[in-house]
């Protein structure tokens, strides 16, 4: 199954390489920092549509499409193109990912960073891949010498959990923190060591469910702010290399 979703995700990917800094259409969702354009749906039916074709009674859940219920154990968890903001605007940080699970368990994950073309995957129990190299994340056990990544939820104006404080404090403890507007990203840059640490709140299933999975095969660890396992419909999330988890807690519980 992992090469089909590897296939599906580059065909999506083409499609957005294609639009990207062209003529789109952007609409708003929840608010004006909510964004999606004609190419996320045109990415999304792509997908949608193979899925429908190749695996006719698998569910899907997409981020457009909503549920798409049927009698299969296998659910398919779709984001067409996570970063829209910045893909709107140019920034060529965005990427598709693609989770699928079998009886609400993950069994494989893919993101596609499309502009970079570089394909990161996971199945359970198999590893994690940055094209075709195994990957695993960083040996820093040190909070101060740290890198981490986070990102800020759409309706952070009303500053949800205390996430502007956190943010502060995590300012003071890392070397540096980074915000490069796609979760899956963030994941994957977690999974193959660049970032020793990410958190962000407010996330959606289709953000987590494959690259929770790229963590977790990549050695890393994932888990809410009290340190309890993470589903796909959690809403606070913690990845990390494992050795610094306890320490991004210790923050990440305050308030």
């Amino acid at each position: 199954m992992i090469d089909s979703v590897i296939e599906i995700s580059k065909i999506a990917g083409q499609i957005i390489r294609e639009g990207f800094r062209k003529n789109f259409s952007v609409e708003f969702k929840s608010n004006e920092s909510d964004l999606v354009t004609d190419i996320d749906k045109e990415s999304e039916k792509t997908i949608v549509n193979y899925i429908k074709k190749k695996f006719k009674n698998h569910q899907i859940l997409a981020e457009e499409t909503g549920s798409i219920k049927a009698s299969s154990e296998y659910l398919w968890v779709i984001d067409p193109l996570d970063g829209t903001t910045n893909f709107a605007h140019g920034l060529p940080i965005f990427a598709v990912s693609i989770g699928v699970q079998k009886n609400n368990e993950t069994i494989c994950g893919v993101v596609y960073d499309v502009m970079r073309d570089v394909i990161y995957a996971a199945e359970i129990n198999g590893g994690a891949y940055e094209n075709s190299k195994k990957i695993f994340v960083s040996s820093n056990q040190n909070l101060s010498h740290s890198l981490l990544v986070t990102g800020f939820p759409y309706n952070i104006k009303s500053n949800p959990n205390h996430a502007i404080e956190k943010f502060n404090l995590f300012l003071k403890k890392a070397r540096a923190i980074r915000r490069l507007g796609s979760a899956a990203i963030d994941f994957c840059y977690v999974a193959n060591g660049v970032f020793d640490g990410f958190w962000e709140v407010h996330l959606h299933p289709w953000d987590i469910c494959a690259g929770k999975l790229i963590v977790e095969e990549a050695g890393g660890l994932v888990t809410d702010f009290s340190n309890r396992p993470v589903k796909i419909f959690s809403k606070q999330i913690l990845a990390s290399n494992a050795k610094i988890h306890a320490k991004m807690l210790k923050i990440l519980q305050i308030g």
